[in-house]
């Protein structure tokens, strides 16, 4: 992989890092601010607000993802990721300054709901601008070991949120935390953005992109061209269904439950996540790598697997740890489950679609399955513990996971598929009699 690809993974999984600590924060800090733009009350039902409207943000995401992939499909990869990181850094500083219930009542949450719709925006179009960028920018026997920087990215941006609320409950007090430590994630979230906007501006396009004629197709970037792919589009929510549930139940949730549901202190569970998170972070490339040599189908079938059989005995065995080592083991596993899905879902994604539709192509139906399923997630876990029965939400997860585990084992390999033609191409580089285009038949 040469010195100008390096330069773009960097650059694109540093933007990518910092969107994705904003978007975190949010989670990993609702502990601390869920009281502060509700009445005093029930601790459960203002932190269910809080979350609904962090789930609120997912359902901005589909949104996000047909503007943002349509900018992406229509005036480049680079012009998307631009545009990202400048919503998420106004969406920061909205919330860093936005007045408690004590101030301005309800007020404050209409900033919180306007700062979230924001970041939805956002991180809708985000996801698939660095995944198609990534994606794009590697090498064809690398992509799978390129497009693992996106979770690289994504889990250092929740490590180093992390990392931030480890310090500020070591150094503030709990009634600081709760009154205004909790603002400082925000504020450093916007002015990372802003660095990162500055980085964005040189950003080079990716060749695939610049050569592929896509530029000057009227129909790229449409609903109607996606429409050509609806089948792909189904397949994206299909196979993002049960990874997405996994991977924010073991990673925004995590903290929480060990905190509420198994009883340890909220500084004991976050370095839980922290560590479990770092070592997660470690082994995305390893799997990426892994996955250029013997494909992308036996990664997400052992995900899908694991996740459907064990997600059961590792959430029970998890609510009864106790301490920091057993924790630590149980979430280190769930997670080495999810690499399955995570390392390398961007670029099979991505594989799925030809350049001028495929930054919409996996933008939008990505969105979608994130609103309906990971932006959910924590609310229906949160749900079920309300409603006493705290059990149900881990067969939620193991089913769908069992639903994404029968499309896993229907869909057809795409590490060969060719992007600049959108063939699959054997290793001499022929394309099989019979394959051509990459359409629903070859999927």
């Amino acid at each position: 992989m040469g010195r100008e690809q390096w330069k773009k993974i960097w650059v694109g999984s540093a933007g990518n890092m910092v969107e994705w600590f904003d978007w975190f924060v949010y989670a990993t800090f609702a502990v601390y601010f869920a009281d502060a733009f509700f009445p005093e009350g029930n601790e459960t039902a203002n932190l269910m607000n809080t979350m609904g409207i962090f789930a609120v943000g997912f359902f901005m995401r589909p949104v996000g993802g047909w503007l943002l992939g349509r900018i992406g499909d229509r005036k480049g990869r680079k012009a998307a990721l631009t545009l990202t990181v400048t919503l998420m850094s106004a969406s920061a500083i909205l919330i860093a300054v936005a007045p408690t219930y004590a101030v301005a009542g309800y007020g404050g949450v209409a900033v919180l709901l306007v700062a979230r719709l924001l970041q939805g925006l956002s991180v809708g179009g985000e996801y698939a601008a660095s995944a198609t960028y990534l994606t794009e920018a590697s090498a064809p026997g690398r992509r799978g070991f390129a497009s693992s920087f996106q979770y690289v990215s994504m889990t250092a941006g929740q490590l180093v949120g992390l990392g931030l609320q480890i310090v500020l409950q070591r150094t503030l007090s709990e009634d600081a935390l709760h009154s205004w430590g909790w603002r400082v994630p925000f504020i450093v979230g916007a002015a990372g953005a802003a660095i990162v906007f500055y980085l964005r501006r040189s950003l080079l396009e990716t060749e695939v992109y610049a050569e592929s004629g896509a530029a000057a197709d009227e129909s790229r970037g449409t609903l109607t061209a996606l429409w050509a792919h609806r089948r792909e589009a189904v397949l994206v929510m299909a196979l993002t269904m049960g990874g997405t549930v996994a991977y924010y139940t073991y990673t925004t949730y995590l903290t929480k439950f060990l905190s509420s549901s198994a009883g340890m202190t909220k500084p004991t569970a976050s370095l839980v996540s922290f560590c479990a998170l770092f070592v997660f972070m470690c082994i995305q490339p390893l799997a990426g790598m892994l996955s250029d040599r013997i494909g992308r189908r036996p990664l997400l079938v052992t995900f899908a697997v694991g996740s459907t059989f064990l997600t059961v005995p590792i959430m029970t065995l998890l609510k009864h740890a106790g301490t920091f080592w057993p924790a630590f083991g149980l979430a280190l596993l769930a997670l080495l489950i999810v690499t399955g899905y995570t390392s390398i879902n961007a670029c099979v994604k991505a594989e799925l679609f030809p350049t001028g539709i495929r930054a919409l192509g996996v933008a939008l139906p990505y969105a979608l399955a994130n609103a309906l399923f990971g932006g959910t997630a924590e609310y229906v876990a949160l749900w079920f513990k309300k409603a006493g029965a705290e059990s149900g939400f881990y067969w939620y997860v193991a089913g769908c996971a069992a639903v994404s585990l029968v499309v896993y084992l229907t869909m057809r390999e795409t590490r060969d598929i060719d992007l600049n033609r959108g063939a699959v191409q054997d290793p001499a580089g022929r394309v099989p009699e019979g394959l051509g285009k990459a359409s629903p038949s070859t999927l």
